[in-house]
């Protein structure tokens, strides 16, 4: 019935073969766990398990929370949350990528302006594609090149950039940010997904880390990285908060957070107060980045954070040195275009705080050897 429709279908799919950018479902094969964003390893170790059951033994929500699927535990837990983070307030989204759809789906109208950073994630691309402002990209923390892009804006003027950024592994250069934007009244917009539970005191984020909070229009906190479990909150003022329930698509029309799920996010915030893995987390750091040889080190891209890429620029060399390293029993992950631009193709390493430092001896050690004896690299990236 549907045979011409999935031709179609079969044709892009073969385009992608060609190309070599076919995406396919990775399976479990019991390698070290060096691609997983779980960077303090709540997902995995117990931690966050004997969660106590509610009044409301509830399996699912049953509507989204303007219906019949707001609690109290909902409420208090935003409290906590903004609390912990130096907000006034928060609201839970289900996921990251609908806290950025949401919120940058909504917050400019016709005639505003969103400059972004042009590495912000995919969900913030997908969340100005909603949106009635004009987005204007600038390029990757060039101060430069936004001072150019506030003289170009319009309007209301939103900016947008990360905290810490995902497959470069770098921060936003926020306090300039911030300090250049003071001229345009512009309502920043932080996503702090992978800096959530790593950066800060006690994993508050870069925002806080700065001393930042009053400066900032909205943060985005993520809960399925570092925090090992589900979901993600918007912090920022009451107003903020009530323009979100009003206007959010993906906070209004869809069911609300199970109550389980809002457990396991309590219970991970309780955890991160009482850990030490964000100082084993930067240990770990500093030893594969101590680790790695003078080649090697000009490879990677620089970087303190548990994001580490070996930039190749090649996306068949990238998929074989990552072969060549999952061989060895090291779960690595090639990253290539789309995902990445092309000629940016990486080998994204995740550092955890689990991580036992003979593996990550064992890590560094076969990829200098690797990179000293490969007779298709180069010197540059």
């Amino acid at each position: 019935m549907f045979s011409k429709i999935e031709q179609s279908f079969e044709g892009k799919l073969r385009k992608r073969q060609w190309k070599k950018t076919y995406r396919t479902l990775p399976k479990d094969e019991g390698r070290i766990d060096f691609s997983s964003n779980d960077y303090l390893g709540f997902a995995t170790d117990g931690l966050l398990e004997n969660i106590r059951p509610t009044e409301q033994p509830l399996s699912g929500s049953k509507a989204s929370r303007l219906i019949a699927g707001n609690t109290l535990y909902h409420e208090n837990l935003e409290k906590t949350i903004a609390t912990f983070h130096r907000a006034e307030c928060g609201l839970l989204f289900n996921s990251g990528y609908d806290a950025n759809v949401g919120l940058v789906g909504c917050i400019a109208q016709e005639g505003d302006t969103i400059i972004y950073d042009e590495l912000c994630h995919a969900s913030i691309h997908d969340g100005l594609k909603l949106s009635r402002g004009n987005p204007i990209p600038f390029l990757h923390n060039d101060l430069a090149d936004l001072a150019l892009k506030l003289k170009e804006a319009q309007g209301n003027i939103f900016l947008i950039t990360e905290g810490l950024f995902s497959m470069d592994g770098d921060f936003s250069p926020l306090k300039k940010i911030v300090e250049l934007c003071q001229n345009w009244n512009v309502g920043i917009i932080i996503d702090e997904a992978h800096s959530t539970g790593i950066v800060g005191e006690q994993g508050r984020g870069w925002v806080s880390h700065l001393g930042l909070e009053e400066q900032i229009l909205a943060r985005v906190h993520t809960f399925g990285k570092a925090m090992g479990c589900h979901g993600a909150i918007v912090l920022g003022s009451d107003t903020l908060r009530n323009y979100l329930i009003n206007y959010a698509r993906s906070f209004i029309f869809t069911t609300a957070m199970p109550l389980h799920s809002v457990q396991y996010i309590k219970k991970a915030y309780d955890v991160l107060l009482e850990t030490n893995r964000i100082e084993q987390l930067n240990d770990n750091i500093l030893l594969f980045t101590s680790s790695l040889n003078q080649r090697a080190k000009h490879l990677f891209l620089p970087s303190s954070s548990p994001i580490q890429s070996l930039v190749l620029a090649d996306a068949s060399l990238t998929r074989e040195i990552a072969h060549q390293l999952q061989s060895e029993g090291f779960d690595v992950k090639p990253i290539v275009a789309p995902t990445v631009p092309k000629e940016k193709e990486r080998i994204r390493i995740c550092i955890h705080a689990f991580n036992q430092k003979d593996h990550i001896i064992g890590l560094t050690t076969t990829i200098n050897t690797i990179l000293e004896n490969h007779p298709n690299i180069h010197e540059g990236k």
